[in-house]
């Protein structure tokens, strides 16, 4: 291991430990080098290994900061100096919870906590589940005239899971998987696991171009589109019913297959649900269905689902299996106790009630702004006002204790990158955490942070 990245890990390591906290300065690099005894070179590689590993964020004149945490399931944010402050706030993770929640899934549990059922609910599950299972998830995914067929179902642990046996299964090593320009991000991390190479579409306020697919494609072949068509993550489009017709016929026209991510598709309420078929029952052939119960329910005990055309199941099945990202038994279990006993369907419809009154305090709350949500949305896209860039107002941000997404994060890098292009001025706030008062403080605060400039939150 080289000299500079030794001390970088030292550096890692105050950051981990609370040392060193999102916003707080480092010493310029000149600085560093004298009190480390290092030369200037050294330090400058320090710090660019920093900033490789998504720890720091600098720019030119302003200096370099600790960025808030961006993966870990409870970033570490600064504590405020003043005691009497407002505890910190994540608007980066969006699982949501409502009161409701913990009675309506205790109900469904309790019968499995039988020993004679228990016993049958912790064995081993095929990555096919149960028949069971299958009808119970089958209708679930139903909207409109949409009714999946249940055979075609399959079963991961949760939505990641889901996705990656989805690419897997579609996509080789070394294949190309067309994405839209701002994705997922977990997709950026599987398809460098997979080796797959990500090719950014362009869209527009309609979502993904049918053009772009049709070009990218021409240029060297695409294996397969993963998309958002239903609430996209994070700019909160939807597309249209003409827009998804024209993208399937794309599809056949291209031979290519489409992976559809619909984990957040159950915030529409049942009549716009209804106007907008997914592709899967536009082009069903040519489509990997994939949801969750996470959003819906709980992250800590959920099920993915992959709806595949029959000349697919198997080998989804197999992609699967040889990723250890089948589901439990027991949660497969507790799904269908969920679904059948109207547990789903009544946190799902306070879900729903609860979004729409979190983005009714962003509108006013963030008025002026270039917001860009769905009203039934738990997250909101903020193209931020000059000077800010996202990653000085992430630090200002964390200064205050309040932690966002920036835009970086869902940016899709060059062909043949896995990270991030060049960060766009936005960030992503995502909702669902806080209590509705944290949340209305930190949106204030955010919107005065905002109004202010870069200058103004340099620490002292």
């Amino acid at each position: 291991m080289e000299d500079y990245q030794r001390i970088a890990d030292a550096v890692a390591a105050d950051i981990a430990a609370g040392r060193l906290r999102p916003g707080d300065r480092l010493a310029t690099q000149r600085a560093f080098a004298r009190a480390h005894g290092i030369a200037n070179s050294t330090a400058t590689r320090v710090y660019r290994e920093l900033t490789r590993r998504g720890l720091t964020v600098g720019e030119v004149g302003r200096g370099t900061y600790v960025r808030a945490a961006q993966h870990s399931p409870g970033p570490a944010l600064a504590e405020p100096a003043d005691p009497a402050r407002r505890p910190r706030v994540n608007l980066e993770l969006n699982y949501p919870e409502v009161p409701e929640q913990a009675a309506l899934l205790a109900q469904g549990l309790s019968p499995l906590l039988r020993p004679d059922v228990l016993s049958a609910a912790l064995t081993m599950a095929p990555a096919t589940g149960s028949p069971a299972a299958r009808e119970a998830c089958a209708a679930l995914l139903a909207r409109g005239d949409f009714r999946p067929d249940p055979d075609g179902l399959l079963f991961a642990g949760n939505g990641r899971q889901a996705i990656a046996g989805a690419l897997a299964a579609l996509v080789p090593p070394g294949g190309r998987l067309g994405v839209e320009a701002l994705t997922y991000p977990l997709v950026k991390s599987v398809a460098a696991r997979l080796g797959v190479t990500l090719v950014p579409l362009a869209g527009d306020a309609y979502g993904l171009l049918p053009d772009a697919v049709r070009t990218a494609h021409r240029g060297a072949p695409l294996h397969a589109v993963y998309l958002q068509p239903t609430l996209h993550n994070p700019l909160g489009v939807t597309m249209p019913a003409e827009r998804r017709a024209e993208l399937a016929g794309t599809l056949r026209a291209l031979d290519l297959w489409a992976v559809e991510d619909a984990v957040w598709s159950f915030l529409l309420d049942d009549d716009r649900q209804a106007g907008l078929p997914p592709l899967a029952a536009l082009a069903p052939e040519r489509t990997l269905l994939v949801d969750s119960l996470s959003k819906r329910l709980s992250p800590g005990l959920t099920v993915g689902l992959v709806l595949a055309p029959p000349s697919y199941t198997e080998r989804v099945a197999a992609a699967l299996r040889s990723g250890g990202w089948t589901a439990g038994a027991f949660a497969l279990n507790a799904t269908v106790r969920w679904l059948c006993d109207g547990a789903v369907a009544a946190i799902v419809e306070a879900k729903r009630r609860d979004a729409a009154a979190r983005q009714a305090l962003v509108r006013e709350h963030l008025a002026g702004f270039r917001v860009h949500a769905d009203p039934a949305a738990y997250f909101a896209w903020w193209e931020l006002p000059a000077p800010w860039r996202a990653e000085t107002f992430l630090a200002a941000a964390a200064r205050r204790g309040i932690a966002v997404t920036p835009g970086a994060a869902f940016a899709v890098g060059p062909e043949g990158a896995h990270g991030a292009a060049p960060a766009p001025g936005a960030v992503r706030v995502a909702l669902a955490a806080p209590a509705a008062d944290e949340l209305t403080h930190a949106l204030t605060a955010l919107a005065a942070i905002a109004r202010g400039t870069p200058e103004d939150c340099v620490p002292d």
